[in-house]
C-alpha cells in the first residue's frame, strides 16, 4: 500500500449507472444471506482463479461506501490510530474535550495513561458511543406518549412533565446522587 492511502481521502460519486448496479447486486445478496449461517465475501481479480476472501468488516465498509455514493453523497475514508487523544475522542463523540475528561474521571470511559497523557482505545470509544446512543433511543421511547385527537393538550403536557421528572429521577439514582 502506498502512503497516500494512509491519509484521509474523499471520493465523489460518479458513474451513477455503474454504482446503481453495484448497489443492486449488494442489496440482492444481503437479502439472500439472511438464511445462511455465515456468509462469505470475495474480491475477484482479472484472472479466472484470482480471488481472495474479504473479512466481514471490509465488506461492511464496501456496503456503506456504495450506498452513500449511490445516494449522491461523497465518502471520506479517514484512517485512525487505534489509540486516540482526548481531543480526537471528543471530536468523534461531538463533545468537548473537558467532557471526555469528565467521562474518564467518572469511570464511564476507559483510558490508558502514557506519562501525563490519556489515550483512549478506539474500540472502547465506539462501544461507549453505541451504548450512549442506545440510552438516548430508550429515553426517547420512554418519554413518548400516544395522543388522540380528542385529548386535551394541557393533559398531554402534564403527562410528559411527569415522565420527564421520572426519567430525571432515574438518572440521578443511576449516577448515585
Amino acid at each position: 500500500m502506498t502512503a497516500e492511502f494512509l491519509e484521509s481521502q474523499t471520493y465523489l460519486p460518479d458513474e451513477q449507472e455503474q454504482l446503481a448496479s453495484v448497489a443492486s447486486f449488494l442489496d440482492a445478496h444481503q437479502t439472500k444471506k439472511r438464511g445462511r449461517l455465515k456468509p462469505r465475501y470475495f474480491l475477484a481479480g482479472a484472472e479466472e482463479h484470482d480471488q481472495i476472501e474479504l473479512p466481514e468488516a471490509l465488506h461492511k465498509v464496501l456496503l456503506q461506501a456504495v450506498a452513500a455514493l449511490a445516494a449522491g453523497k461523497a465518502v471520506t475514508i479517514s484512517p485512525t490510530m487505534p489509540k486516540l487523544t482526548t481531543q480526537q475522542a471528543a471530536d468523534l463523540l461531538g463533545v468537548s474535550r473537558p467532557t471526555v475528561i469528565r467521562l474518564i474521571d467518572a469511570g464511564e470511559l476507559a483510558c490508558e495513561r502514557i506519562g501525563n497523557r490519556r489515550k483512549i482505545l478506539l474500540r472502547d470509544l465506539l462501544a461507549y458511543r453505541e451504548a450512549r446512543r442506545q440510552r438516548q433511543y430508550q429515553a426517547i421511547a420512554d418519554t413518548s406518549v400516544d395522543v388522540s385527537e380528542d385529548e386535551d393538550p394541557a393533559a398531554v403536557n402534564e403527562r410528559l412533565k411527569r415522565i420527564r421528572k421520572q426519567r430525571a429521577e432515574q438518572r440521578r439514582k443511576a449516577a448515585g446522587h
